[in-house]
Protein backbone atom coordinates (compact mmCIF):
# COMPACT_ATOMS: atom_id res chain seq x y z
CA UNK A 1 0.00 0.00 0.00
CA UNK A 2 2.71 2.22 1.36
CA UNK A 3 4.59 2.02 -2.25
CA UNK A 4 0.93 2.80 -4.33
CA UNK A 5 0.00 6.71 -5.35
CA UNK A 6 -2.92 7.96 -4.85
CA UNK A 7 -5.22 11.19 -5.37
CA UNK A 8 -7.10 13.33 -2.54
CA UNK A 9 -9.80 15.13 -3.07
CA UNK A 10 -11.87 16.95 -0.49
CA UNK A 11 -14.85 18.72 -0.07
CA UNK A 12 -16.49 21.16 2.14
CA UNK A 13 -19.93 20.59 1.63
CA UNK A 14 -23.19 22.13 3.09
CA UNK A 15 -24.06 19.05 5.25
CA UNK A 16 -20.58 17.12 5.54
CA UNK A 17 -17.08 17.89 5.14
CA UNK A 18 -16.12 15.23 3.08
CA UNK A 19 -12.83 13.50 1.65
CA UNK A 20 -11.81 10.66 -1.08
CA UNK A 21 -8.71 8.78 -2.57
CA UNK A 22 -8.69 7.64 -5.48
CA UNK A 23 -5.86 5.22 -7.21
CA UNK A 24 -4.97 5.54 -10.43
CA UNK A 25 -6.90 3.46 -12.03
CA UNK A 26 -9.52 6.59 -11.17
CA UNK A 27 -11.71 4.37 -8.53
CA UNK A 28 -11.94 5.35 -5.18
CA UNK A 29 -10.22 3.31 -2.09
CA UNK A 30 -10.81 5.33 0.79
CA UNK A 31 -13.04 7.88 1.91
CA UNK A 32 -13.78 9.39 5.09
CA UNK A 33 -16.52 12.77 6.23
CA UNK A 34 -17.46 14.52 9.26
CA UNK A 35 -21.26 15.84 9.49
CA UNK A 36 -21.93 19.81 10.51
CA UNK A 37 -24.80 22.04 9.44
CA UNK A 38 -25.06 25.86 8.88
CA UNK A 39 -26.29 27.83 11.40
CA UNK A 40 -28.58 31.09 11.22
CA UNK A 41 -27.33 33.22 13.31
CA UNK A 42 -28.06 37.46 13.45
CA UNK A 43 -29.94 37.11 9.89
CA UNK A 44 -27.39 35.07 8.31
CA UNK A 45 -26.47 31.72 7.35
CA UNK A 46 -23.18 30.89 8.13
CA UNK A 47 -20.35 28.15 9.68
CA UNK A 48 -17.72 28.47 12.42
CA UNK A 49 -14.25 28.84 10.13
CA UNK A 50 -12.97 27.01 13.34
CA UNK A 51 -14.78 23.93 12.39
CA UNK A 52 -13.66 23.48 9.21
CA UNK A 53 -9.92 22.12 10.46
CA UNK A 54 -11.98 19.78 13.52
CA UNK A 55 -13.75 18.60 10.33
CA UNK A 56 -10.67 18.35 8.14
CA UNK A 57 -9.00 16.42 10.51
CA UNK A 58 -11.45 14.18 11.19
CA UNK A 59 -12.57 13.04 7.78
CA UNK A 60 -8.69 12.55 7.26
CA UNK A 61 -8.33 10.07 9.73
CA UNK A 62 -8.91 6.81 7.19
CA UNK A 63 -6.55 7.99 5.25
CA UNK A 64 -3.88 8.57 6.94
CA UNK A 65 -1.68 5.91 5.64
CA UNK A 66 -2.07 6.73 2.33
CA UNK A 67 1.11 8.10 0.26
CA UNK A 68 -1.14 11.04 -1.69
CA UNK A 69 0.62 12.01 -4.73
CA UNK A 70 -1.88 15.22 -5.22
CA UNK A 71 -4.82 16.75 -3.36
CA UNK A 72 -7.62 19.48 -3.99
CA UNK A 73 -9.65 21.50 -2.22
CA UNK A 74 -13.51 21.76 -3.30
CA UNK A 75 -16.43 23.62 -0.93
CA UNK A 76 -19.97 24.62 -1.17
CA UNK A 77 -20.14 27.18 -3.94
CA UNK A 78 -19.56 31.38 -3.83
CA UNK A 79 -20.50 32.94 -0.81
CA UNK A 80 -18.65 35.68 1.12
CA UNK A 81 -15.47 35.42 3.09
CA UNK A 82 -14.11 38.89 4.18
CA UNK A 83 -10.36 39.70 5.67
CA UNK A 84 -8.02 41.91 6.19
CA UNK A 85 -4.39 42.30 5.15
CA UNK A 86 -3.34 39.58 7.81
CA UNK A 87 -6.36 37.10 6.97
CA UNK A 88 -8.17 37.90 9.73
CA UNK A 89 -12.08 37.15 9.39
CA UNK A 90 -13.71 40.29 9.02
CA UNK A 91 -17.59 39.72 9.03
CA UNK A 92 -18.94 35.76 9.55
CA UNK A 93 -18.73 33.47 6.86
CA UNK A 94 -21.84 34.56 4.35
CA UNK A 95 -23.36 31.36 2.88
CA UNK A 96 -24.90 31.00 -0.66
CA UNK A 97 -27.56 30.19 1.42
CA UNK A 98 -28.35 34.22 2.09
CA UNK A 99 -31.10 35.80 0.27
CA UNK A 100 -30.06 38.85 1.44
CA UNK A 101 -28.76 40.53 -1.39
CA UNK A 102 -31.45 41.52 -3.53
CA UNK A 103 -30.70 45.11 -4.30
CA UNK A 104 -27.24 44.87 -4.99
CA UNK A 105 -27.57 42.06 -7.37
CA UNK A 106 -29.91 44.02 -9.40
CA UNK A 107 -28.18 46.43 -9.48
CA UNK A 108 -25.12 44.65 -10.72
CA UNK A 109 -27.09 43.25 -13.41
CA UNK A 110 -28.41 46.15 -14.74
CA UNK A 111 -24.90 47.73 -14.65
CA UNK A 112 -23.35 44.74 -16.36
CA UNK A 113 -26.04 43.63 -18.61
CA UNK A 114 -25.16 40.26 -17.21
CA UNK A 115 -26.96 37.78 -14.35
CA UNK A 116 -25.25 38.54 -11.17
CA UNK A 117 -27.34 36.03 -8.47
CA UNK A 118 -27.80 37.07 -5.01
CA UNK A 119 -24.94 34.22 -4.01
CA UNK A 120 -22.42 35.97 -5.89
CA UNK A 121 -19.44 37.28 -4.27
CA UNK A 122 -19.64 40.27 -5.79
CA UNK A 123 -23.30 40.73 -5.27
CA UNK A 124 -22.07 40.18 -0.80
CA UNK A 125 -19.58 42.86 -1.38
CA UNK A 126 -21.72 45.56 -3.16
CA UNK A 127 -24.38 45.12 -0.71
CA UNK A 128 -22.09 45.55 2.20
CA UNK A 129 -21.23 48.32 0.16
CA UNK A 130 -24.88 49.73 -0.05
CA UNK A 131 -25.81 48.94 3.45
CA UNK A 132 -22.21 51.05 4.58
CA UNK A 133 -20.97 48.28 6.46
CA UNK A 134 -18.27 49.17 8.50
CA UNK A 135 -15.77 46.27 7.58
CA UNK A 136 -15.88 47.35 4.34
CA UNK A 137 -12.96 50.11 3.97
CA UNK A 138 -10.65 47.06 5.91
CA UNK A 139 -11.14 44.37 3.05
CA UNK A 140 -7.86 43.37 1.63
CA UNK A 141 -8.78 40.12 0.30
CA UNK A 142 -12.68 38.36 -0.81
CA UNK A 143 -12.90 34.57 -1.27
CA UNK A 144 -15.01 31.48 -0.99
CA UNK A 145 -14.78 28.81 1.04
CA UNK A 146 -12.56 26.30 -0.99
CA UNK A 147 -10.44 29.17 -1.72
CA UNK A 148 -9.73 30.14 2.23
CA UNK A 149 -9.04 26.67 3.27
CA UNK A 150 -6.36 26.32 -0.30
CA UNK A 151 -4.62 29.60 1.15
CA UNK A 152 -4.68 28.14 4.51
CA UNK A 153 -3.11 25.09 3.61
CA UNK A 154 -0.89 26.05 1.13
CA UNK A 155 -0.09 30.06 1.21
CA UNK A 156 -1.46 30.28 -2.23
CA UNK A 157 -4.62 32.72 -2.97
CA UNK A 158 -5.99 31.20 -6.30
CA UNK A 159 -9.13 29.91 -7.06
CA UNK A 160 -9.99 27.78 -10.27
CA UNK A 161 -12.17 29.18 -12.78
CA UNK A 162 -15.15 27.53 -12.13
CA UNK A 163 -14.65 28.70 -8.66
CA UNK A 164 -13.89 32.06 -10.26
CA UNK A 165 -16.86 32.79 -11.93
CA UNK A 166 -19.19 32.67 -8.96
CA UNK A 167 -17.23 35.27 -7.64
CA UNK A 168 -17.45 37.60 -10.48
CA UNK A 169 -17.92 37.09 -14.23
CA UNK A 170 -15.32 35.36 -16.26
CA UNK A 171 -13.74 35.47 -19.82
CA UNK A 172 -13.25 32.02 -21.04
CA UNK A 173 -11.10 33.88 -23.53
CA UNK A 174 -8.45 35.13 -21.09
CA UNK A 175 -8.96 32.87 -18.24
CA UNK A 176 -9.90 36.04 -15.82
CA UNK A 177 -11.99 38.46 -15.04
CA UNK A 178 -14.10 40.09 -17.58
CA UNK A 179 -11.86 43.31 -17.57
CA UNK A 180 -14.83 45.53 -18.83
CA UNK A 181 -17.33 44.68 -16.04
CA UNK A 182 -14.06 45.27 -13.58
CA UNK A 183 -14.02 48.80 -15.06
CA UNK A 184 -17.23 49.81 -14.88
CA UNK A 185 -17.73 48.59 -10.75
CA UNK A 186 -14.27 50.67 -10.29
CA UNK A 187 -15.30 53.48 -11.62
CA UNK A 188 -18.80 53.05 -10.00
CA UNK A 189 -16.75 52.83 -6.61
CA UNK A 190 -14.00 55.17 -6.73
CA UNK A 191 -16.28 58.27 -5.44
CA UNK A 192 -16.54 56.03 -2.23
CA UNK A 193 -12.68 56.50 -1.86
CA UNK A 194 -12.17 53.11 -0.77
CA UNK A 195 -8.72 52.46 -0.11
CA UNK A 196 -8.25 48.83 -2.34
CA UNK A 197 -9.28 48.04 -5.99
CA UNK A 198 -11.72 45.68 -6.59
CA UNK A 199 -9.01 43.96 -8.88
CA UNK A 200 -7.12 43.61 -5.70
CA UNK A 201 -9.02 41.96 -3.33
CA UNK A 202 -9.67 38.51 -5.58
CA UNK A 203 -8.22 35.59 -5.31
CA UNK A 204 -5.47 34.64 -9.00
CA UNK A 205 -7.44 32.64 -11.31
CA UNK A 206 -6.34 29.24 -12.66
CA UNK A 207 -7.38 26.75 -14.66
CA UNK A 208 -7.43 22.75 -14.14
CA UNK A 209 -4.40 21.04 -14.74
CA UNK A 210 -2.25 23.92 -13.37
CA UNK A 211 0.09 23.35 -10.34
CA UNK A 212 -1.69 25.75 -7.47
CA UNK A 213 0.86 25.28 -4.77
CA UNK A 214 1.89 22.61 -2.27
CA UNK A 215 1.09 21.45 1.30
CA UNK A 216 3.16 24.01 3.76
CA UNK A 217 4.25 22.68 7.42
CA UNK A 218 1.58 25.23 8.58
CA UNK A 219 -0.82 24.02 6.58
CA UNK A 220 -0.15 20.13 7.68
CA UNK A 221 -0.12 21.25 11.05
CA UNK A 222 -3.97 22.40 10.69
CA UNK A 223 -4.32 19.07 9.46
CA UNK A 224 -3.22 17.51 12.59
CA UNK A 225 -0.21 16.31 10.87
CA UNK A 226 -2.34 13.57 9.08
CA UNK A 227 -0.88 14.82 5.65
CA UNK A 228 3.30 15.69 4.98
CA UNK A 229 4.21 18.86 4.02
CA UNK A 230 5.01 19.27 0.27
CA UNK A 231 1.71 17.32 -1.26
CA UNK A 232 1.26 19.17 -4.41
CA UNK A 233 -2.26 20.85 -5.32
CA UNK A 234 -4.49 21.34 -7.46
CA UNK A 235 -6.73 25.05 -8.08
CA UNK A 236 -9.65 24.78 -5.92
CA UNK A 237 -13.07 24.17 -6.99
CA UNK A 238 -16.45 24.77 -6.00
CA UNK A 239 -19.21 21.88 -5.79
CA UNK A 240 -20.39 23.02 -9.12
CA UNK A 241 -17.26 22.32 -10.83
CA UNK A 242 -16.48 19.10 -9.05
CA UNK A 243 -19.93 17.80 -9.90
CA UNK A 244 -19.06 18.66 -13.39
CA UNK A 245 -16.21 16.45 -13.74
CA UNK A 246 -17.50 13.89 -11.48
CA UNK A 247 -20.20 13.20 -13.89
CA UNK A 248 -18.08 13.53 -17.38
CA UNK A 249 -20.00 17.08 -18.09
CA UNK A 250 -17.46 19.48 -19.10
CA UNK A 251 -17.69 18.97 -22.79
CA UNK A 252 -20.32 21.39 -24.83
CA UNK A 253 -23.79 19.77 -25.05
CA UNK A 254 -23.21 17.81 -21.88
CA UNK A 255 -25.03 18.11 -18.15
CA UNK A 256 -25.71 17.31 -14.97
CA UNK A 257 -27.38 18.04 -11.72
CA UNK A 258 -26.49 17.54 -8.53
CA UNK A 259 -28.95 17.36 -6.16
CA UNK A 260 -28.77 17.22 -1.71
CA UNK A 261 -29.31 20.35 0.46
CA UNK A 262 -29.47 22.60 -2.67
CA UNK A 263 -30.42 21.28 -6.63
CA UNK A 264 -28.79 22.79 -9.86
CA UNK A 265 -28.25 22.13 -13.14
CA UNK A 266 -24.97 22.75 -15.45
CA UNK A 267 -25.20 22.89 -18.97
CA UNK A 268 -21.88 23.45 -21.63
CA UNK A 269 -22.81 26.15 -23.87
CA UNK A 270 -22.15 26.04 -27.80
CA UNK A 271 -22.77 29.31 -27.99
CA UNK A 272 -24.35 32.51 -25.34
CA UNK A 273 -28.05 32.80 -24.41
CA UNK A 274 -29.71 35.00 -26.91
CA UNK A 275 -30.84 37.07 -23.40
CA UNK A 276 -30.11 37.64 -19.76
CA UNK A 277 -32.32 35.48 -17.65
CA UNK A 278 -32.44 36.23 -13.47
CA UNK A 279 -32.80 32.61 -13.21
CA UNK A 280 -30.01 31.41 -15.35
CA UNK A 281 -26.26 31.76 -14.13
CA UNK A 282 -23.38 32.33 -16.95
CA UNK A 283 -20.26 29.98 -14.93
CA UNK A 284 -17.58 27.70 -16.40
CA UNK A 285 -16.33 24.45 -16.42
CA UNK A 286 -13.11 24.00 -14.46
CA UNK A 287 -11.30 23.96 -18.09
CA UNK A 288 -13.26 27.24 -18.51
CA UNK A 289 -15.61 26.70 -21.03
CA UNK A 290 -19.26 28.65 -20.65
CA UNK A 291 -21.90 27.21 -18.82
CA UNK A 292 -25.41 28.12 -18.26
CA UNK A 293 -26.34 27.44 -14.37
CA UNK A 294 -29.93 26.67 -12.74
CA UNK A 295 -28.90 27.16 -8.99
CA UNK A 296 -31.93 26.45 -6.54
CA UNK A 297 -31.21 26.78 -2.79
CA UNK A 298 -33.97 24.33 -1.42
CA UNK A 299 -33.60 20.70 -2.40
CA UNK A 300 -33.61 17.53 0.31
CA UNK A 301 -33.88 19.69 3.49
CA UNK A 302 -37.39 19.37 4.07
CA UNK A 303 -38.09 15.55 2.83
CA UNK A 304 -34.96 15.08 5.75
CA UNK A 305 -36.97 16.79 8.20
CA UNK A 306 -39.81 14.22 7.09
CA UNK A 307 -38.11 11.53 7.16
CA UNK A 308 -37.03 12.10 10.69
CA UNK A 309 -40.85 12.43 11.50
CA UNK A 310 -42.02 8.97 9.93
CA UNK A 311 -38.84 7.74 11.65
CA UNK A 312 -39.68 8.66 15.06
CA UNK A 313 -43.29 7.47 14.33
CA UNK A 314 -42.19 3.93 13.52
CA UNK A 315 -40.26 3.85 16.64
CA UNK A 316 -43.39 4.15 18.47
CA UNK A 317 -43.78 0.74 17.37
CA UNK A 318 -40.87 -0.47 18.07
CA UNK A 319 -39.28 -0.08 14.97
CA UNK A 320 -35.55 0.82 14.48
CA UNK A 321 -35.05 1.31 10.32
CA UNK A 322 -31.71 2.10 9.19
CA UNK A 323 -31.10 5.08 7.25
CA UNK A 324 -30.35 3.68 4.29
CA UNK A 325 -33.57 1.88 4.31
CA UNK A 326 -35.39 4.14 5.69
CA UNK A 327 -34.95 6.61 2.39
CA UNK A 328 -35.05 3.78 0.10
CA UNK A 329 -38.24 2.24 1.65
CA UNK A 330 -39.78 6.07 1.40
CA UNK A 331 -38.48 6.47 -1.97
CA UNK A 332 -39.64 3.45 -3.21
CA UNK A 333 -43.47 3.74 -1.82
CA UNK A 334 -43.40 7.39 -3.98
CA UNK A 335 -43.55 5.65 -6.86
CA UNK A 336 -46.86 4.02 -5.81
CA UNK A 337 -48.45 7.66 -6.24
CA UNK A 338 -50.21 9.42 -9.02
CA UNK A 339 -48.65 10.60 -11.64
CA UNK A 340 -49.51 14.07 -10.49
CA UNK A 341 -49.83 13.51 -6.78
CA UNK A 342 -53.02 13.31 -6.31
CA UNK A 343 -53.67 17.06 -5.85
CA UNK A 344 -51.12 17.24 -2.92
CA UNK A 345 -48.47 20.07 -2.98
CA UNK A 346 -45.36 20.48 -1.52
CA UNK A 347 -43.45 23.64 -1.33
CA UNK A 348 -39.95 22.56 0.42
CA UNK A 349 -38.85 25.92 0.69
CA UNK A 350 -36.55 26.53 4.31
CA UNK A 351 -34.07 29.02 2.61
CA UNK A 352 -35.59 32.05 -0.01
CA UNK A 353 -35.08 30.99 -3.76
CA UNK A 354 -33.91 33.48 -6.43
CA UNK A 355 -35.53 31.62 -9.72
CA UNK A 356 -39.17 32.11 -7.87
CA UNK A 357 -38.24 35.45 -6.39
CA UNK A 358 -39.24 34.57 -2.42
CA UNK A 359 -36.34 36.21 0.25
CA UNK A 360 -37.57 33.74 2.57
CA UNK A 361 -38.59 30.42 2.56
CA UNK A 362 -42.21 28.72 4.80
CA UNK A 363 -42.25 24.83 4.07
CA UNK A 364 -45.86 24.15 3.32
CA UNK A 365 -48.29 20.96 2.36
CA UNK A 366 -51.27 21.92 0.42
CA UNK A 367 -54.01 19.77 -0.51
CA UNK A 368 -57.31 20.68 -1.66
CA UNK A 369 -60.41 17.98 0.18
CA UNK A 370 -61.09 16.17 -2.83
CA UNK A 371 -56.70 15.13 -3.29
CA UNK A 372 -56.25 11.84 -2.82
CA UNK A 373 -54.14 12.13 0.28
CA UNK A 374 -52.02 8.89 0.51
CA UNK A 375 -48.38 8.22 1.88
CA UNK A 376 -47.64 7.41 -1.80
CA UNK A 377 -48.70 10.60 -3.01
CA UNK A 378 -47.51 13.05 0.01
CA UNK A 379 -43.86 11.21 -0.54
CA UNK A 380 -43.99 11.40 -4.47
CA UNK A 381 -45.06 15.39 -4.07
CA UNK A 382 -42.06 16.42 -1.44
CA UNK A 383 -39.64 14.14 -4.37
CA UNK A 384 -41.80 16.58 -7.18
CA UNK A 385 -41.02 19.10 -4.94
CA UNK A 386 -37.26 19.18 -4.59
CA UNK A 387 -37.65 19.37 -8.41
CA UNK A 388 -39.93 22.14 -8.92
CA UNK A 389 -38.00 25.00 -9.13
CA UNK A 390 -34.97 23.56 -10.76
CA UNK A 391 -37.54 22.85 -13.96
CA UNK A 392 -38.62 26.42 -14.24
CA UNK A 393 -35.05 27.50 -15.05
CA UNK A 394 -34.70 23.99 -17.38
CA UNK A 395 -37.55 25.19 -19.13
CA UNK A 396 -36.33 28.12 -19.93
CA UNK A 397 -33.20 26.47 -21.09
CA UNK A 398 -35.69 24.97 -23.58
CA UNK A 399 -37.06 27.64 -24.63
CA UNK A 400 -33.77 29.14 -25.75
CA UNK A 401 -33.15 26.00 -28.03
CA UNK A 402 -29.70 24.90 -25.55
CA UNK A 403 -28.99 20.78 -26.90
CA UNK A 404 -28.05 18.62 -24.61
CA UNK A 405 -26.99 15.46 -25.58
CA UNK A 406 -26.35 13.96 -21.94
CA UNK A 407 -27.84 14.52 -18.35
CA UNK A 408 -26.33 12.85 -15.51
CA UNK A 409 -27.74 12.91 -11.92
CA UNK A 410 -25.51 12.78 -8.74
CA UNK A 411 -26.07 13.52 -5.07
CA UNK A 412 -27.33 12.32 -2.32
CA UNK A 413 -31.01 12.20 -3.85
CA UNK A 414 -29.61 9.61 -6.27
CA UNK A 415 -28.32 7.31 -3.54
CA UNK A 416 -31.01 5.63 -3.99
CA UNK A 417 -31.65 3.69 -7.13
CA UNK A 418 -34.09 3.99 -9.74
CA UNK A 419 -36.60 7.43 -8.18
CA UNK A 420 -34.50 10.29 -8.27
CA UNK A 421 -33.20 9.62 -11.50
CA UNK A 422 -36.58 8.60 -12.65
CA UNK A 423 -38.11 11.87 -11.64
CA UNK A 424 -35.35 14.18 -12.98
CA UNK A 425 -36.18 12.42 -16.53
CA UNK A 426 -39.58 13.69 -16.14
CA UNK A 427 -38.13 17.16 -15.27
CA UNK A 428 -36.30 17.43 -18.15
CA UNK A 429 -38.40 15.30 -20.48
CA UNK A 430 -34.93 13.59 -21.20
CA UNK A 431 -32.49 10.50 -20.84
CA UNK A 432 -30.71 10.84 -17.42
CA UNK A 433 -27.72 8.55 -16.53
CA UNK A 434 -26.50 7.94 -13.01
CA UNK A 435 -22.91 6.48 -12.25
CA UNK A 436 -22.00 4.16 -9.78
CA UNK A 437 -20.02 7.53 -7.51
CA UNK A 438 -23.81 9.15 -7.84
CA UNK A 439 -23.82 9.45 -4.23
CA UNK A 440 -20.60 10.71 -3.87
CA UNK A 441 -20.01 13.23 -6.76
CA UNK A 442 -17.86 16.14 -5.40
CA UNK A 443 -15.06 14.65 -3.34
CA UNK A 444 -14.34 12.32 -6.09
CA UNK A 445 -14.70 15.32 -8.92
CA UNK A 446 -12.02 17.36 -6.90
CA UNK A 447 -9.69 13.71 -6.64
CA UNK A 448 -10.03 13.21 -10.40
CA UNK A 449 -8.78 17.45 -10.62
CA UNK A 450 -6.20 16.53 -8.50
CA UNK A 451 -4.87 13.24 -10.25
CA UNK A 452 -5.50 15.59 -13.47
CA UNK A 453 -2.30 17.95 -12.58
CA UNK A 454 -0.48 14.92 -14.08
CA UNK A 455 -2.25 14.96 -17.70
CA UNK A 456 -2.66 18.57 -17.65
CA UNK A 457 -1.34 18.76 -21.40
CA UNK A 458 -4.63 16.63 -22.23
CA UNK A 459 -8.06 18.90 -22.62
CA UNK A 460 -10.24 17.91 -19.67
CA UNK A 461 -12.75 16.73 -21.32
CA UNK A 462 -10.54 14.02 -23.32
CA UNK A 463 -9.02 13.45 -20.48
CA UNK A 464 -12.32 12.08 -18.63
CA UNK A 465 -13.94 10.32 -21.97
CA UNK A 466 -11.13 8.63 -22.52
CA UNK A 467 -8.73 7.35 -19.22
CA UNK A 468 -11.64 8.09 -16.72
CA UNK A 469 -15.13 6.91 -17.71
CA UNK A 470 -14.30 4.75 -20.78
CA UNK A 471 -15.42 2.09 -19.25
CA UNK A 472 -17.48 3.64 -16.37
CA UNK A 473 -20.79 1.52 -14.82
CA UNK A 474 -23.68 3.51 -15.39
CA UNK A 475 -27.56 3.26 -15.80
CA UNK A 476 -29.86 5.42 -17.94
CA UNK A 477 -33.89 5.64 -17.22
CA UNK A 478 -35.38 7.19 -20.13
CA UNK A 479 -38.86 9.95 -19.45
CA UNK A 480 -41.82 7.66 -18.70
CA UNK A 481 -44.60 9.45 -20.44
CA UNK A 482 -46.91 9.13 -17.68
CA UNK A 483 -44.44 10.73 -15.37
CA UNK A 484 -43.77 13.75 -17.76
CA UNK A 485 -47.88 14.80 -17.51
CA UNK A 486 -48.05 14.01 -14.18
CA UNK A 487 -45.35 16.71 -13.42
CA UNK A 488 -46.60 19.02 -15.59
CA UNK A 489 -49.90 19.22 -14.16
CA UNK A 490 -48.21 19.75 -10.56
CA UNK A 491 -46.29 22.17 -12.04
CA UNK A 492 -49.40 24.17 -13.29
CA UNK A 493 -50.66 23.95 -9.29
CA UNK A 494 -47.33 24.73 -8.34
CA UNK A 495 -46.86 27.91 -10.18
CA UNK A 496 -50.39 29.46 -9.03
CA UNK A 497 -49.61 28.77 -5.53
CA UNK A 498 -46.49 30.41 -5.13
CA UNK A 499 -49.03 33.18 -4.06
CA UNK A 500 -49.82 30.77 -1.06
CA UNK A 501 -46.12 30.75 -0.57
CA UNK A 502 -45.35 34.41 -0.64
CA UNK A 503 -48.06 35.19 1.74
CA UNK A 504 -47.06 32.70 4.08
CA UNK A 505 -43.64 34.81 3.90
CA UNK A 506 -45.57 37.90 4.45
CA UNK A 507 -48.08 36.69 7.29
CA UNK A 508 -46.24 34.27 9.43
Amino acid sequence: MRNEQYYLGIELGSTRIKAVAIGEDFSPVAAGDYTWSSSYENGVWTYPLEEVWTGLRAALAPLKERKIASMGISGMMHGYLAFDKDWNLLVPFRTWQNTITGPAAAELTALFGFNIPQRWSIAHLYQAILNGEEHVSRIAHITTLAGYVHYRLTGVNAVGIGEASGMFPVDSETGTYRAEMLDKLEALLAPRGYPWKLRELLPKVLRAGTLAGALTGEGAALLGGRLPPGIPFCPPEGDAGTGMVATNSVAPRTGHVSAGTSIFSMVVLEKPLEQVYEEIDLVATPAGAPVAMVHCNNCTTDINAWAGILKETAQLFAAAPGTGELYTKLYEKSLEGDPDCGGVLVYNNLAGEGVTHLDEGRPMVLRRAESHFTLANFLRAQLYSTMATLKLGMDILTSERVAIDSLTGHGGLFKTPVVGQRYLAAVCNAPVTCMETAGEGGPYGMALLALYLFYGEEPLEQFLERQVFREAKKTTITPVLEDVAGFHVYMERYKAGLQVERSAIEHI
